[in-house]
């Protein structure tokens, strides 16, 4: 039933924001899109379609991962595909029908902007957000 098109965006939590902005717009020569850093402590950088988003550990977003990253604590938050676009109760009930524990949609930014997104857990515990393709 669902059909992935795309990764949107990565989730990455750190205690390095400087040097991971560095690496990425100086090296891997990503632009800043979006920063929320009071807010959220989010930085949003263009890689491509996609986006790859660094949230320092300490803020209100990192928080949600626990401690700062190391061998046992999560460096990646979640991952976000893009989907083929689908009524959002359709989805659900596909879900729910195949077990997998499901909240609300929202509205979140991503690659492609505002959107309507849903986070699944897949059986390692890892996060993934579904967003439909606007």
């Amino acid at each position: 039933m669902l059909e992935v098109l795309a990764i949107d965006h990565i989730v990455l939590r750190t205690t390095k924001l400087k040097e991971m902005l560095y690496f990425y717009t100086n090296i891997l020569s990503c632009t800043i899109e979006r920063e929320t850093p009071v807010e959220t402590g989010l930085t949003q950088l263009r890689a491509g379609n996609a986006l790859i988003d660094l949230v320092v550990v300490n803020s209100r977003l990192g928080a949600i991962g626990g401690g700062a990253p190391t061998d046992t604590e999560r460096n990646v938050d979640h991952f976000c595909l893009q989907i083929k676009s689908t009524p959002e109760q359709d989805i659900i009930n596909f879900l729910k029908e195949s077990g997998i524990e499901v909240g609300e949609f929202s509205s979140r930014y991503g690659a492609q902007g505002e959107g309507n997104s849903i986070y699944i857990k897949d059986p390692e515990g890892n996060s993934v957000e579904l967003r439909c393709q606007i």
